[in-house]
C-alpha cells in the first residue's frame, strides 16, 4: 500500500466512509419516512405507539454508543464493531416491511437503532486511521457532509419507492443503501493501515483518562451546546405554527418541509469548508463560531418571522452551524484523544451528542407549552452563550 501524502485528504479510506455515511443515511432514512403510515394504517396501531417505540429505539442508541466506545478502544474490533453495525442495521431495517404487529416493529427498531449506535464510534475512529491529523478537518467533514447529503436523498427515495411498489416493499428495499454502506465500509477498512500485533484492550469505556490534560474544558462546552442542541424536528414545528395563519394546516407543513431541505443542503455544503478552516486555523475556532451562529438562528426563531423569506435565514444559518460544529466536534475529539483512548472518546462525545439532544429538546418542549416559543428559543440561545464561553477556554 502507498503512504498517503500528508496534503491528501480524500483518500480511498476517507472516500469509502464518506460513501457509507450517505447510503446508510438514505437507506434508514426511508423506514423513518414510513413507519408512522405503517404502524398506524397498516398495524392500526394508536400514535403513541409511534412515540414509545421511537423513544426506546433512541434510549438504546444513545446507551450502545457508550458501549461502541470500549470496542472502538482496539483497532481490530473497531473494524469489524463497524461492518457489523452497518450491516446489522441495514438487515434489522429492513425486516421492519415484513413485519406482521406493532411489537415487531418495535423490535426490529429498536434492534436497528442499537446497532446504529454502536458503530459510531468505530466509524469515527476509524475514519482518524485512514487520514492524517493535518486533515482531519476534511475528512470528518467531507464524512458529514455526505451524511447530511443522505438525509436529502432519503425521503426522496422515500416517495419514489412508496409511488412505485407501496409501503411495506418500500421499507424492505431500504435494505439495498444499507448493505451497500457496509461494502463501502469493508473498502475502507481495506484502505486502511496495516495492524500491528498488539495486546487487546480491555472492554471499557475509559471517560477518566480521556477526560485528563485538558480535554475536560472540550467535554464540559461540547456538552453544554449539545444540552441546547435541539433536535430539528421543533424548528420544523416552529415555522409549522408561524407560517399557518391564512394558510391550510398541509401548505405550512409542506413549506416548513422545503426549509428543512434548505437547512439539510446548507449543512451538506457548510461541512467541508468548515473542515478546511479548521485544518489551518483549529478546531475549537470553528466551533466556536459554530455555536455563536446557531445561538443567533435560536434568537431568529425565538423572535418568530411569519414568512417563509423571514423563516429562510435562520434554517440555513442553523444548517451553517450543524455543519461546522459537528465537523468540528469530531476533528477536535481526534486530535485531542491519543490513539489507543480514541474509541473511549469518541464513544463519549457519542453518548453526549445523544443524550444531550433528548434533554434539550425535552427541556424545550416542556417550556414551549407551559410559557411560550418564544421564551424555549430564549432558553437555548443562553446555552450557545455558556457553550461558546467554555470553549473559547478549552485547549
Amino acid at each position: 500500500m502507498q503512504a498517503r501524502r500528508p496534503d491528501r485528504w480524500l483518500t480511498p479510506g476517507v472516500g469509502g466512509i464518506g460513501a457509507a455515511s450517505f447510503l446508510a443515511d438514505a437507506g434508514h432514512e426511508v423506514p423513518t419516512a414510513l413507519l408512522p403510515s405503517l404502524l398506524t394504517s397498516t398495524l392500526g396501531a394508536p400514535a403513541s405507539a409511534l412515540g414509545i417505540i421511537e423513544g426506546v429505539s433512541d434510549g438504546l442508541a444513545g446507551a450502545a454508543r457508550l458501549g461502541g466506545g470500549a470496542l472502538a478502544d482496539d483497532p481490530a474490533r473497531r473494524r469489524s464493531t463497524a461492518v457489523g453495525g452497518y450491516t446489522a442495521t441495514a438487515v434489522l431495517s429492513g425486516a421492519i416491511g415484513v413485519a406482521a404487529a406493532p411489537w415487531q416493529v418495535g423490535v426490529l427498531r429498536a434492534g436497528a437503532w442499537a446497532a446504529r449506535g454502536l458503530r459510531v464510534p468505530a466509524r469515527n475512529a476509524l475514519l482518524a486511521d485512514v487520514s492524517t491529523p493535518t486533515t482531519y478537518g476534511r475528512a470528518y467533514g467531507f464524512e458529514r457532509a455526505m451524511d447530511n447529503l443522505g438525509a436529502v436523498a432519503g425521503p426522496l427515495l422515500a416517495l419514489g419507492l412508496v409511488a412505485a411498489v407501496g409501503v411495506r416493499t418500500a421499507i424492505v428495499l431500504s435494505i439495498v443503501p444499507g448493505l451497500l454502506a457496509a461494502a463501502a465500509i469493508v473498502y475502507a477498512v481495506r484502505h486502511a493501515p496495516r495492524l500491528e500485533a498488539r495486546e487487546r484492550t480491555p472492554l471499557r469505556l475509559r471517560v477518566g483518562p480521556v477526560l485528563r490534560g485538558g480535554r475536560a474544558r472540550l467535554f464540559a462546552g461540547i456538552s453544554a451546546f449539545e444540552v441546547g442542541n435541539v433536535a430539528v424536528t421543533l424548528l420544523i414545528l416552529r415555522a409549522t405554527e408561524l407560517l399557518e395563519p391564512g394558510r391550510t394546516h398541509d401548505r405550512a407543513v409542506q413549506l416548513a418541509l422545503v426549509l428543512y431541505i434548505a437547512y439539510n443542503v446548507a449543512g451538506t455544503l457548510a461541512s467541508v469548508p468548515a473542515g478546511r478552516v479548521a485544518d489551518r486555523r483549529g478546531s475549537r475556532a470553528v466551533l466556536v463560531a459554530g455555536v455563536v451562529l446557531f445561538g443567533v438562528a435560536y434568537a431568529g426563531f425565538a423572535a418568530g418571522p411569519a414568512s417563509v423569506l423571514g423563516l429562510l435565514p435562520w434554517f440555513l444559518a442553523a444548517g451553517v452551524a450543524i455543519g461546522c460544529v459537528e465537523t468540528a466536534e469530531h476533528a477536535a475529539v481526534a486530535r485531542a484523544a491519543p490513539a489507543e483512548l480514541r474509541g473511549s472518546a469518541f464513544g463519549l462525545l457519542a453518548a453526549i451528542q445523544a443524550f444531550g439532544n433528548l434533554a434539550a429538546s425535552a427541556t424545550a418542549g416542556v417550556l414551549w407549552t407551559v410559557f411560550s416559543p418564544g421564551v424555549a428559543f430564549a432558553h437555548l440561545v443562553v446555552w450557545m452563550a455558556l457553550a461558546a464561553a467554555l470553549l473559547a477556554r478549552a485547549r
